[in-house]
């Protein structure tokens, strides 16, 4: 298995390439950046846990990953009440990004329970 594989990456790739689409016009770059970065740390760290060599090091990186979520959702909501994006694509990115986190979560409980 690859990291690619996993559907937690892939979910984390289509809300990362989402978020540079709805922000491509977006003239506050600082913000801009920083949801950017946000929403790229979590497929990355999901694949740099994934290659990883022990169980650990991927649970560490699994909830860096799940922190960059809440780092994103804080920053979704803002965009919302900015008027940045639209108020539907905001509350889909929301619940997309919830759902990721949960996800996330349960691989974490997985791996606590697997020994490595």
């Amino acid at each position: 298995m690859r990291f690619e594989d996993l559907e937690i990456w892939k979910e984390g790739m289509r809300i990362s390439i989402t978020i540079y689409d709805l922000l491509k016009n977006c003239k506050d770059f600082s913000l801009k950046d920083q949801m950017q970065r946000a929403a790229v740390s979590i497929p990355s760290n999901i694949a740099e846990g994934f290659e990883r060599q022990t169980n650990k090091e991927f649970i560490h990186f699994l909830f860096i990953a799940k922190g960059s979520c809440g780092e994103l959702r804080t920053q979704l909501y803002l965009t919302k009440k900015l008027n940045y994006i639209e108020k539907e694509n905001v509350d889909n990115l929301l619940e997309q990004s919830e759902l990721l986190s949960a996800k996330i979560q349960s691989l974490i409980n997985v791996r606590k329970r697997t020994k490595q």
